[in-house]
């Protein structure tokens, strides 16, 4: 079940964000001076094929991958980066975070379902 991370650093000259986590996803939101949500990144599947769905008002949706930098041998692990990853399944996504946020800030929750429902199937865009 997702819980809010209430020590959360703030990056200068960047919208405020709050952070909400569990072992199986993770949810940053953005707020600008208003507190109206500017953006967010679900990342979801963490420990297995991590992957990050990101939403941005004006910009839409993006979906990536994580490369968590294993997998190089001889070499020490890499930073983990995000690469293309343009598919993703809404459904399944939708249900799993409505599943694991019913604990959080309900305005927040009901935000990004609604964003999800607008998203194309199948694909991010």
């Amino acid at each position: 079940m997702l819980r809010e991370v209430r020590q959360v650093r703030q990056i200068a000259k960047e919208n405020r964000r709050r952070w909400f986590s569990d072992d199986q996803m993770d949810l940053t939101v953005w707020f600008d001076d208003q507190g109206v949500i500017t953006g967010f990144e679900l990342c979801y599947d963490k420990g297995t094929k991590e992957h990050a769905l990101r939403w941005r008002n004006g910009l839409g949706f993006l979906h990536e991958g994580v490369d968590d930098g294993e997998g190089r041998p001889g070499r020490f692990k890499g930073t983990p980066i995000l690469v293309p990853d343009g598919t993703f399944d809404t459904n399944n996504i939708s249900r799993l975070f409505a599943e694991q946020s019913r604990e959080i800030d309900h305005d927040i929750a009901d935000f990004v379902l609604r964003r999800l429902a607008e998203a194309p199937a199948g694909r991010g865009g």
